[in-house]
This record gives C-alpha cells, structure tokens and sequence, in this order.
C-alpha cells in the first residue's frame, strides 16, 4: 500500500473474516449478493460532528487486493481444535484465483458525517464483503478519528497554522503515516513526518531540537551554528536553559542573520507556563525589531489547552501538536462497525436484514442506504438517512433512531445532494483521488457549512440526523418482527 509495505495485504484481517468466508463457500453462499454500511454510533471526543478519512487507503486496498501464495501457504498451516487443516485446498485455490467484483459506494474524504450515517456502502457477492470488514473499519477507523482530532484543534487555533509533530509518539509506522495525513486532512498545514511528505505531498517542518542546544559550550554559540548552516530556516527553541534568556540569545543571532539578507523567521517554546512565557517573549521580540517573529507552541497540546492560552492572552501565533493529535489521546478508537443490512434471496430479489440488539444503539438499519444532505443558505440543515430500495417520499421527514419523538420535516423543494458516490464498479476503480490538498479544503468548506453551535467543544448542539420516516417504520416493524412482538 503507497509502497509502504512489500508483502501483500489480503491478511489484514480477523479469522473470523476468513472462516466465514470458509462457511460461505462450503455451504454455497459465497456469490450470494449482500449489502454492508460502515458506520459509528458516536462521534469521538463529544463532538458534534466528525471527519470522514480514509478512504484513500481503502480505495488503494482494494485495487491491489489478491491473495498470494504465501497468504495461502499460512493459512494452510492453520488447524482446528482436532489438529486437522481449517480450510481444505478447494478454499485455499478458490482465493488464489479469487478477484473482488464488489460495488463501493463512499463518502468523499473532508465530509462531515454524524452518527449513524454511512461512510461507505459495499455490494457484492457475500463472501468478498465479507472479507472487507476488518481492513475497511482498520483505515476508515483510525483516519476518520485524527481528521475530527486535527480539525477540533485547527478550530481552537482560530486560523493561526498548526502543524502536526506526533510521529514520535505514533502507534507504530503505520500508525504515524496515516495519522499525518488525516491531520492535515482535518485542517493542519505541514507535518514533521518527512515520509508522510514524500508519499502524500504534505507540506513538512521542522528545525532543531534540545540536543543540539546541548552540543555545543552554551546556547547562544548553538543558535549562532545553526544560522550559520541553514540561515533559511531559523525558529530556535529557546527553553533549554533559562526560556526568556533564550528569547534575547535568538534576538542576537536574528540580528546578525538580518545583516546577511536573512530572517529569523521565529522561536518555539517547549515547556513551562506558555502564556506567561509568550506574552514576555513578544515584548522581548517587539523591542528588538522583531514584531513579526512567530511564536510556535509545543508541549502536550490539544484543543482545550490551546482555547485556555488563548483565554490567558498568550501571544502565541503557530501551534505544534504531537502526541495528543497523533493518537487521538482523549479518545483512542472511533468504533466503527460494518453492518449486513440486505442480502438477495434464491430468487433474486432484495430482503431487508436487521442485527436487533436489547442496546437501541446497537440496533442496525436495514436496507441499501444513502445519505442525503439538505441545506439552506449555504448552511447544512439536516441528513436524512434512505433507503435506494424504497421509492423516494414525496414529502422529507426525518426521525431521531433514538429517539422517535424527534422529528423534522424537510420544506420541499429545499436544496440537497447525496453524499455516498460510487468508487469502486465490479472491482474496478471509477473515482478519481483528489488531490489531498483539494480534500483538506473540502474539509474546511464542510465544517464552514455547520451552524457554529455544532462545533462548540462543550456540549455542541446536534446536527439533525434522522431516518426518512419510511425507513424508520420498516426498521421498527422487522424489530418488532425479529422480537416476535409481531407476525408475518
């Protein structure tokens, strides 16, 4: 994938995935057409929306997905509780010629989604689906979860630029990677991770670190060496020793730098109390010359921290957020799930299918969905959440699936569009990637298109999300049925 890894990726996935794939095709239901929807029931962080992300990943997947002879050689070795094989050769020669013919219909990335709305549709012979699962809620998961992340803490910073430092602390290679790129999807303007840049063309940054301070025989003599080898790229951190001493060492260099047709473009503060240290920071810079100096941030950042410097006046101008950003740190998974919602009987006709749960939240939507988003003076007034199989209503009313007192009709004639697009035809790619800073702006004009009331960090009104009211009452009759509170 993006040439990150060499070997195939087709075991990206539970065994559960594969032995029942097995079962469908021991039992003859493998090119039985089904339908799944990715979804999560929450948004993270109590937000009141979310990032969709990830679908880049998932798309490359997929055009490359083939089981190779070393997949099938492992999967050979695998045995049951008798010691016997899992899976007989007929299966494993089945995946060796085996190529995905599924339908992928998905939310482009930069979208806003809420709870409960699809991310992304698959259609296709059940086995194949099947097998998507894990790899699909893996990418769409995590990317998803950093791009709501990096978009809340772009918000905080209210326009001044953010730059993601959280390779370090990353989960893993992968997990660095794909963390950088849902970052500046969700809103920042360059990364730290020097792959990343290569491989998806994000702009990078970075200058030195506390070690280089330390290499030399004091800061100032350390500031001087570094302006002297890369005069083009001057923020020194200035808290190794003594942060304001460190602010008048960079004024000296910075000076020096000017009478060589260069510019110190600024400083960084690493530790200690950032909205003291950078209001006298800014005094120091001002009366040296130096009024347009930026002034970068690190240290444990997040959303929260940086609305409490700004709220204490910190005159910090550019914001570098690692380890909270990069790991999603107040909340480490989304909790995606990949759900059957309809599956073709013998005969070929559709039937919906319904997972009921004794948790209303947990309880599926059945049917081949889609989203329709409805706005009004360029703001975004409402999703109602359809089912193709159904005829369209004449008249839009959405129902809460939580709560079924809440209720919205839509005025006819109200502007819309649909928000799942088709990606993959057959197995076949149909959908041209974007360019990834065409889907960090679509990011920032959807999260423009919400009501300011949405985005607040604590206790954001809720977008109006709902089922179209033929969908919810279906839905409430097969629970009913599934129940057996009602007979066919």
């Amino acid at each position: 994938m993006l040439n990150l890894y060499g070997s195939s990726l087709a075991l990206l996935t539970d065994l559960y995935q594969i032995t029942m794939a097995y079962g469908y095709f021991k039992c003859g239901l493998a090119d039985r057409e089904g339908a799944f929807h990715l979804t999560f029931r929450r948004s993270p962080f109590d937000s009141g929306y979310s990032v969709a992300c990830g679908l880049h990943y998932a798309i490359d997947y997929l055009k490359n997905l083939r089981f190779d002879d070393s997949d099938l050689a492992y999967l050979a070795t695998l045995t049951g509780n008798d010691k016997k094989p899992l899976f007989d050769e007929p299966f494993l020669k089945f995946l060796r010629e085996l190529r995905f013919t599924v339908d992928v219909w998905a939310m482009p990335e930069g979208t806003a989604v809420f709870a409960h709305e699809p991310l992304l549709r698959v259609t296709g012979p059940l086995l194949q689906c099947q097998l998507l699962e894990t790899p699909l809620l893996n990418m769409l998961n995590f990317q998803t979860l950093i791009a709501t992340k990096a978009a809340r803490i772009c918000q905080a910073a209210q326009g001044q630029p953010v730059i993601e430092f959280g390779l370090r602390r990353a989960q893993g290679i992968d997990g660095g990677v794909a963390a950088s790129r849902a970052a500046y999807v969700g809103g920042c303007v360059a990364t730290s991770n020097v792959l990343a840049g290569k491989l998806f063309g994000i702009p990078v940054k970075g200058t030195h670190a506390h070690s280089w301070i330390m290499s030399f025989e004091n800061e100032l003599e350390a500031f001087a060496a570094y302006a002297q080898a890369m005069p083009n790229n001057c923020i020194f951190l200035v808290d190794t020793y003594n942060t304001l001493e460190g602010v008048r060492n960079a004024v000296e260099i910075g000076k020096k730098l000017a009478l060589r047709g260069h510019q110190m473009v600024g400083i960084r503060l690493d530790s200690g109390d950032l909205a003291y240290l950078s209001i006298e920071a800014k005094k120091i810079l001002d009366e040296a010359g130096f009024p347009n100096a930026v002034i970068v941030a690190s240290n444990e950042l997040d959303e929260n921290i940086i609305n409490s410097l700004k709220d204490q006046g910190a005159t910090i101008n550019s914001w570098g957020v690692g380890t909270k950003l990069a790991t999603a740190y107040d909340q480490p998974a989304l909790g995606g799930v990949y759900k059957l919602s309809a599956l073709r009987d013998r005969a070929g006709n559709w039937q919906h299918k319904i997972k009921v749960s004794e948790q209303t939240l947990k309880v599926s939507v059945p049917g081949i969905l889609q989203v329709r988003r409805f706005r009004s003076d360029g703001e975004f007034i409402a999703d109602a959440i359809y089912d193709t199989l159904r005829p369209e209503p004449k008249t839009w009313t959405i129902v809460d699936p939580m709560d079924m007192t809440r209720r919205r009709s839509i005025p006819p004639g109200t502007a819309h569009e649909d928000l799942l697009v088709p990606v993959v035809r057959g197995g076949q790619v149909v959908y041209d990637l974007p360019p990834i800073r065409e889907v960090r702006h679509r990011t920032q004009s959807q999260l423009a298109a919400l009501h300011s009331s949405i985005k607040r960090f604590v206790n954001p009104h809720r977008y109006p999300v709902g089922l179209e009211e033929g969908l919810f009452n279906l839905r409430t009759d097969l629970i009913l049925r599934a129940r057996g509170a009602k007979k066919e």
